[in-house]
This record gives C-alpha cells, sequence and structure tokens, in this order.
C-alpha cells in the first residue's frame, strides 16, 4: 500500500478514536449532575432532622456520592490525556500526510511532464510524417496546381460602345493600340484579344457565354452615377448602373478574374464587382481620349511580358504621367479581400513550355512549406 494511503488512514483511526474518547468523557460528565444533586438532596435532610440514624444514613450517601465523583474525576482526567496524546497523534499523521502528499505531486508532476515530452516528441515525428506525406502528395499533384493557377492562354473580351448622341471617342485606335503591343510582347500567344462593338445590354452575357474570358474589358463612356453607356436598338444611348453590371458579371462565367473598365466615372462600378472577382480597376474621374488609350496599351503589355497585375498597373500610370500628368490618379486599382496584387498573375506560359516552373517548385517547395501558385508569385517576382 502506497504510504499515502497509509497515513490517509492513520488519520482517519485517529480521528474514529477520538470520536470515541469524546463520547467515553461525556459519558463519565453525564454521571456528574445527578451524584451532586444526590449530594445536596442529602445536606438539605441532614439540616431539617434531628434524627442520629438519619443523619448517618445521609453522611454515608454523601461520602459514597464524594467517592463516585472522585473517580469519575480520574476517569476524566484519564481520558483528558488520552485525548491530548490522540490528537498530538493525529498532527503528527496530518504532517506525515501533506508531506508524503508534496512528493506525490512532485512526482505527478514530473511524470506529466515526461509525458507532455513524449507526446510532443510522437507529435514532431508525426508532423515528420505528414510532411513527407505532403511532399510525396505534392511530388503527384504540382503539373495539376500549375495548370490550375497558370493558364497557357487567357482570353480578354473589350467591349466597346460609343452611342451616336455621344461626343466620338478614338476607340478604335485604343483597341489598334492594344492589340499592337500585345503583338509585340514576350508572351503574346498565350493571349487571345476579343472585341465586341456597338455594345447593347444583352451582348454582355451573351459574348461572355461565347468566349468564357479571364478578363472583361469595358472602354467607352461612363456617367458620373457610375453608370456605363451602352447602346439600344436605335444606336443611342442606353444608361446601365452598376448594379445591373454587377448581377451581369456574378451571374455569368467563374473564370473571370479581373475587369478593366475603361471609361470616365467607373470608379463605383470597380468597388461593386470586386466582391466577385479577384480584382477590377476603375476611373474616379473623367478621362482623355489620349490618356485612357495609353495607360490601357501599357497595361496590357505589362500583362503580355508575364508581370503581375499590380506591377502591370504602375507601369501603366507611368505611361500615363508622361501622355496626360494631370491624370495619373484617376486609374484606381481594386481587389478582393485576401488577394496581393504583388502576387497576382496571369500570363505565365513560357515556364510551363520550358519546364522552369516544375524544376522551382520541386526545388524549393519542400522547404518553403507553401502552395505552388503562391510561391510562384513569390518566386517569379
Amino acid at each position: 500500500m502506497p504510504m499515502i494511503d497509509t497515513y490517509r488512514n492513520n488519520i482517519q483511526r485517529n480521528r474514529d478514536e477520538l470520536a470515541k474518547l469524546s463520547k467515553d468523557r461525556a459519558n463519565e460528565s453525564s454521571k456528574i449532575p445527578p451524584l451532586n444533586t444526590k449530594i445536596l438532596s442529602a445536606n438539605n435532610t441532614i439540616s431539617h432532622t434531628k434524627s442520629q440514624s438519619t443523619i448517618q444514613s445521609k453522611l454515608r450517601e454523601i461520602s459514597n456520592a464524594q467517592k463516585s465523583l472522585a473517580e469519575i474525576d480520574k476517569k476524566i482526567a484519564n481520558i483528558d490525556k488520552k485525548i491530548a496524546a490522540k490528537n498530538q497523534e493525529l498532527i503528527n499523521e496530518e504532517k506525515r500526510f501533506r508531506q508524503e502528499e508534496e512528493k506525490e505531486i512532485k512526482k505527478h508532476a514530473l511524470d506529466e511532464k515526461r509525458r507532455i515530452d513524449e507526446s510532443t516528441r510522437q507529435l514532431n515525428n508525426m508532423n515528420i510524417s505528414l510532411q513527407r506525406q505532403s511532399q510525396i502528395q505534392y511530388s503527384l499533384s504540382r503539373e495539376i496546381e500549375i495548370l490550375k493557377y497558370v493558364p497557357e492562354k487567357i482570353v480578354v473580351l473589350l467591349f466597346a460602345t460609343n452611342p451616336k448622341d455621344t461626343c466620338q471617342l478614338r476607340l478604335d485606335e485604343e483597341v489598334r493600340s492594344i492589340q499592337e503591343v500585345i503583338r509585340k510582347s514576350e508572351y503574346r500567344d498565350s493571349i487571345v484579344f476579343e472585341t465586341r462593338w456597338a455594345v447593347r445590354p444583352f451582348d454582355i452575357l451573351q459574348a461572355i457565354n461565347e468566349l468564357n474570358p479571364d478578363i472583361v474589358h469595358f472602354t467607352g463612356h461612363g456617367s458620373k452615377n457610375s453608370e456605363l453607356l451602352l447602346e439600344n436598338a436605335n444606336g443611342n444611348t442606353q444608361y446601365v448602373s452598376k448594379e445591373a453590371i454587377t448581377q451581369t458579371i456574378m451571374s455569368s462565367s467563374e473564370k473571370i478574374h479581373f475587369i478593366f473598365f475603361d471609361a470616365c466615372f467607373t470608379d463605383e462600378q470597380a468597388i461593386s464587382i470586386i466582391k466577385y472577382v479577384d480584382a477590377a480597376i476603375g476611373m474616379t474621374d473623367s478621362i482623355s481620349d489620349e490618356g485612357a488609350s495609353a495607360f490601357a496599351a501599357q497595361f496590357y503589355s505589362s500583362l503580355g511580358f508575364g508581370f503581375s497585375i499590380k506591377k502591370a498597373f504602375e507601369q501603366a500610370k507611368g505611361i500615363l504621367a508622361s501622355v496626360s500628368p494631370s491624370e495619373i490618379d484617376i486609374p484606381t486599382l481594386y481587389v478582393r479581400e485576401g488577394v496581393n496584387p504583388e502576387n497576382f498573375f496571369l500570363v505565365q506560359p513560357n515556364l510551363i513550355k520550358n519546364g522552369l516552373l516544375t524544376n522551382i517548385l520541386e526545388a524549393d517547395y519542400l522547404e518553403k512549406s507553401i502552395i505552388p501558385h503562391q510561391y510562384l508569385a513569390m518566386k517569379i517576382n
């Protein structure tokens, strides 16, 4: 039996014995009042009688009662002595119990520390094993991840609208500039550029369903009420609210990653649409033909050289600063929460073609412990 249990049993035994001694003392003490009463009654009788025989009888009763009281006092004293000894014994046992309990607590703490250390060791071994499994899984799936996050081709769908009853813009010049810079870019074969002209509201969803684009570009007029100016059946202005455009994009292809509003006063359009796409550009004010064309052309040129959305936007603003310095703050880039524009790439085809991306991921993924498309964004940039 553990010593702590022995001490615990001893404490309980001492308490039981103390309880019995207290009970015995109470029993002896209960005998005192009747004897005192008997002595008092005998003394009272003696004081009221002249009979010698009665007096002698009562004196004997008093003597006997006094003897009994003396014996009771002796027994109570003996019991009190035992109680005192037993209390000291109980104190000693409780002290030993506390000391042993402290030893047990320390022992349990040490055992718990050893258990935690062992659990930590086992968990570390499990994490190592899981990491190895993850490495194996990554080796099997990296090509799928590459193809998923870095498309070989992206489709840019441009909607150009200039109603007859609005001032005429040189949209053909803007489109020609964009097509030319894409053709001159390093990864021109990775960008499919499609256009739709004289766009009516119905044409937007129809074209998106046909082409399933990655980028949707609106160029033309915008109103101060954050509306796009499309065309009606007569070729005149058809105002389309930002809510209508947002609903159209939201209900169309999930492949759309980026929206470019290259029209005046489309900042609110971009803010509204960002809940449903990764990034969008809008204009906070009116912008000139020359400025809009230069900005858009440089943006797509930068994408065509494999730069991130953020870098393409900054380079486009650099060109705008040269062409129209007063308009440099009009284009604004917005990204959805959780998207880092510096790590957001739309064109990276040469990496797959040359096998470079696979080599990068294979060499560094195990050390970096991050998912492939995130590391790709950091590695390339």
